[in-house]
C-alpha cells in the first residue's frame, strides 16, 4: 500500500483512480499524517485478475481478415446479394 500526499493526490487523481480499478490502495497523507484510503469500490473485482483467464481457448481462423461474402454484407448494408 502506498503513501501519497494532498498534492499528489491532486494532481494525478485519474492515474490513482486507474491504480485503485486494478486492485491497489492508497493511503493520502495530509502534512504526513493519513486522512484517507482510495480502495476499490467493489471489494471482489479485481480486473487484473481476470484479464487473459481465456487465453488458449479461442483461435483465430486464418481466414479472419478476408472480406465478407456478398451475403453478409448485404445485410450489413441494406441490399440484397
Amino acid at each position: 500500500m502506498r503513501t501519497i500526499n494532498v498534492h499528489q493526490a491532486k494532481t494525478n487523481l485519474s492515474k490513482l483512480l486507474s491504480d485503485v480499478e486494478l486492485g491497489e490502495e492508497i493511503i493520502i497523507a495530509n502534512r504526513g499524517v493519513p486522512v484517507a484510503k482510495l480502495i476499490p469500490f467493489h471489494g471482489a473485482s479485481n480486473r487484473r485478475a481476470s484479464l487473459g483467464q481465456d487465453r488458449g481457448r479461442f483461435v483465430v481462423p486464418e481466414n479472419f481478415n478476408d472480406p465478407l461474402p456478398e451475403y453478409v454484407l448485404a445485410d450489413f448494408e441494406g441490399g440484397e446479394a
